[in-house]
């Protein structure tokens, strides 16, 4: 149950920011291995505000944070969804620049949750899992 936010800027047609995040969510799902019914993609831009980098303000800037369980993806796989998360990106904004950050923060079990009950109480009611 990943939950995903995307800053951008400049701001992208509705349409354009709904297939980007569905993109996002098939992303996640396909290299972090969660479920894609469970993951949500809040994206954001940023209106009138002002983005720098360097100092220096930018047309074209995006942030992006994913929110894991700690402990429920190896190293590769982090390794290979930030490199396609920001391939992504760049597709929908070529200007992007190298300060474009993509961050997979990973939370304990116990502090966060889904539908009221810790991502602990949750996985205690699994059936193990291989990976």
């Amino acid at each position: 149950m990943p939950f995903a936010r995307l800053t951008i800027t400049p701001t992208p047609l509705q349409e354009n920011a709904q297939a980007l995040a569905a993109e996002l969510t098939d992303l996640i799902a396909h290299d972090l291995g969660k479920r894609r019914d469970l993951t949500s993609v809040l994206v954001e831009t940023t209106g009138s505000q002002v983005w720098t980098i360097g100092a220096s303000e930018r047309a074209s800037a995006a942030h992006l944070e994913v929110y894991v369980t700690a402990e429920t993806n190896s190293e590769d796989e982090k390794r290979t969804f930030i490199a396609n998360a920001m391939a992504l990106l760049r597709r929908a904004h070529p200007n992007l620049g190298a300060a474009t950050y993509v961050v997979v923060k990973q939370l304990p079990a116990t502090d966060w949750g889904y539908d009221g009950r810790t991502q602990a109480d949750r996985a205690k009611e699994r059936p193990m899992r291989l990976r």
